[in-house]
């Protein structure tokens, strides 16, 4: 018998595999992440569960980073109820990783609520979840892997729409600058 954490692992793929990997003519003819289905192809992916309120969880996630991985998903069983006071947490998670409060600065946070309004340019509707347990999910990757492969896909015209019907330019501009942050910190300690 499949545990709960099997069946969301499972659930995890299968979404992923359903609303993120199929070319979409909304980001200019590439999946909504571009990257997804080679990352799980290669078993670049992995994913660990908090089950309580403590942050513990998410601090060794950003502290012990496994470069064997190209994605560390944390599923939130006990998520912050709010969606906007979940992604601002991660926003200043982001402020403080980048200033060296966990030593690696290449570090980036994004995350998915269940509560969050839909993305009408990913395919969500249609997809059949395996359970009926909401969880919050956070995204942990290397920032200089995520703003390289950014950089890429900008030039593709990958963006456009995205920008155009969601006002996410915040968050793309807190990334670029926390990237521009890290490079002039690894060039200082270069000298």
């Amino acid at each position: 018998m499949n545990t709960l954490e099997d069946q969301i692992e499972q659930e995890i793929r299968d979404w992923s595999a359903h609303s993120l990997e199929q070319p979409s003519e909304l980001f200019a003819g590439l999946p909504p992440c571009p990257y997804a289905k080679k990352a799980w192809s290669d078993n670049k992916v992995t994913i660990s569960f908090k089950y309580d309120g403590h942050m513990q969880d998410i601090y060794s996630a950003i502290s012990q980073f496994c470069d064997d991985y190209d994605l560390h998903i944390i599923v939130d069983l006990a998520f912050e109820e709010d969606p906007e006071e979940f992604q601002d947490y991660l926003y200043q998670l982001n402020e403080a990783i980048s200033d060296g409060i966990f030593i690696d600065q290449d570090i980036w946070l994004m995350g998915f609520h269940p509560h969050d309004d839909p993305n009408e340019l990913i395919d969500d509707e249609t997809f059949t979840p395996l359970v009926d347990v909401e969880y919050a999910m956070i995204f942990v990757q290397r920032l200089s892997k995520v703003q390289a492969a950014a950089d890429k896909l900008k030039a593709t015209g990958y963006y456009d729409r995205y920008l155009e019907e969601y006002d996410a330019e915040h968050l793309f501009q807190q990334r670029r600058d926390l990237f521009e942050r890290l490079m002039e910190a690894s060039h200082g300690n270069e000298t």
